[in-house]
């Protein structure tokens, strides 16, 4: 999951964010069947390297008690961006667990990118890039217009997508920002594997495999898509149906055509936040807590209990699992 980034989430779909908690201890390790819990209640960020059999507190070094600014996960561990720095924890760091930068601070959400960082302002849609490597933020996609930017997705190919909320659209530019195309409305945020695109959307999940010319809806249940990710030959993804009120989990293994249930297992709820698949196990982060299965979705166990009115956003880089605590969940 992309995390922080789905600010058209927050702003269209408040009523559904999450109403309870999870906790992870500082280092902990699961004994038979019993989920951790009521440890180390002030962590903000936790990983774990082991399929969710004990997690660490990486929080040491981060600036507050609370997380305030944009963050994602990718092959290069978590970023954070709060305040005017840019925090960054790689996969195997040990303590200290980050490398703090100065952010420009006039660009407040920062995203993935091909072979770096993308940092876009919210309102005004303007965007720089820094490479891995280099300390220099350089404007990118100075021809793109609209305002009210929630997210940026660029394929392994170079095609770029921008997501507007509002309605605005989803743009598309297959000449790195030159010229663009709306293709799409309604989006929230994007993935891709394998040549197929996949996107949440207010009126469920929508698919592309001409690498985003085209659209078509694979899941609609009167809801928003909450959360998509690639699994081992498919994906997951997390939907609100409009009728029963709660959030359906479902995998797909023929490039997002069809799918199929994969929360019997779970209990009912209308907060669900997070699916991601590490190794052998998925992960779902719940209000309950952190729930894992060993064989996809079939059934789940409660690994991690919830507290404190806070779910856990999930994300894996590499064979790490990193789990951030959020009052609105996803």
């Amino acid at each position: 999951m992309k995390f922080f980034n789905s600010l058209a989430v927050l702003l269209i779909i408040p009523f559904l964010s999450c109403n309870q908690a999870a906790e992870i201890p500082q280092s902990a390790q699961l004994t038979g069947n019993q989920p951790l819990q009521n440890v180390d209640k002030a962590g903000l960020v936790f990983k774990s390297v082991d399929g969710g059999q004990s997690w660490l507190n990486i929080s040491e070094g981060l600036p507050d008690d609370k997380l305030e600014g944009s963050l994602f996960v990718n092959d290069q561990g978590v970023y954070l961006r709060t305040g005017n720095y840019l925090y960054h924890s790689k996969q195997n760091n040990k303590a200290p667990f980050w490398e703090k930068e100065i952010f420009p601070d006039d660009y407040s959400i920062i995203t993935s990118a091909n072979s770096g960082i993308l940092a876009y302002d919210y309102h005004q849609g303007h965007f720089r890039k820094k490479l891995h490597g280099s300390v220099k933020w350089s404007p990118v996609y100075e021809n793109f217009q609209q305002k009210g930017i929630i997210d940026v997705f660029e394929t392994s190919g170079g095609t770029v997508f921008i997501v507007c909320d509002r309605g605005r659209g989803l743009f598309r530019s297959a000449d790195n920002g030159k010229n663009w195309k709306e293709v799409s409305r309604g989006v929230l945020n994007m993935t891709a594997s394998n040549g197929v695109l996949m996107a949440n959307s207010i009126n469920g999940i929508i698919r592309s495999t001409d690498d985003g010319e085209t659209w078509e809806t694979v899941i609609s249940e009167g809801g928003v898509g909450i959360d998509i990710a690639p699994i081992d030959g498919g994906f997951a993804a997390i939907t609100y149906n409009g009728q029963s009120e709660i959030r359906r989990v479902r995998a797909s293994y023929d490039r997002g055509k069809t799918w199929q249930a994969i929360d019997a297992g779970l209990p009912p709820s209308k907060n669900i936040s997070s699916i991601v698949q590490q190794g052998d196990y998925f992960f779902c982060g719940h209000p309950n807590g952190i729930f894992r299965s060993a064989d996809k979705g079939k059934t789940w166990q409660l690994i991690v209990a919830a507290i404190d009115g806070k779910v856990f956003n999930l994300s894996v880089s590499g064979n790490v699992i990193y789990a951030i605590p959020s009052e609105g969940g996803c």
